[in-house]
């Protein structure tokens, strides 16, 4: 079996980073996955819904700004995407001592207990990983726009915490949010 995993998160300069596991039977049907980027918000959402009910194992990591400040972004992804994996296997039906090889969007790999390989621009090739990048965006913006709810003032429903050029502003004017990683630079 191939595990495909990804992460979301890496570049904003607020929020978490998400990282997500998934495994697909051989009768998924491969015409709604895509890498997330190239996807609209709508039909990420279709193919999240689709990819949590009938891939045969997903989970998804998270790592805190707080740890991302800790570690640096890196080793947050690839904390992140070990717990993505762990968190696959807990909730999974999966037999015990299943044949399961793990596919990485990137060029590291996480501390995981199974083979895993780095490949480059994989969430544009591999449909695990694909269905991987889709759960990771869908959840991290999910949690984006709940923080929007406590924070209003910093547009995190409209940019996610990517550096656009409002989000600069916004941090610039409030000063930074609670959610903040303050290792980021703002300006």
């Amino acid at each position: 079996m191939i595990c495909g995993i990804d992460e979301a998160g890496r570049g904003p300069l607020a929020g978490p980073v998400c990282a997500a596991a998934v495994i697909l039977p051989e009768n998924f049907p491969l015409n709604i996955l895509n890498d997330s980027k190239k996807l609209t918000a709508s039909r990420r959402d279709e193919a999240r819904r689709v990819i949590c009910t009938d891939s045969l194992a997903w989970g998804v990591g998270w790592a805190s700004h707080t740890e991302i400040d800790s570690i640096n972004i890196l080793q947050a992804s690839l904390l992140a995407m070990k717990r993505a994996f762990t968190e696959m296997m807990k909730k999974s039906a999966l037999p015990l001592g299943a044949d399961i090889s793990v596919i990485v969007d990137g060029n590291k790999t996480p501390d995981i207990p199974v083979p895993c390989t780095a490949v480059v621009k994989a969430d544009a090739k591999v449909h695990e990983v694909m269905a991987a990048s889709i759960l990771a965006k869908t959840a991290r913006d999910r949690y984006m726009d709940y923080m929007a709810r406590f924070y209003p003032q910093y547009g995190y429903e409209k940019h996610k915490g990517y550096p656009t050029k409002a989000h600069r502003e916004l941090v610039l004017k409030y000063g930074p949010s609670p959610i903040q990683r303050v290792t980021f630079t703002v300006r």
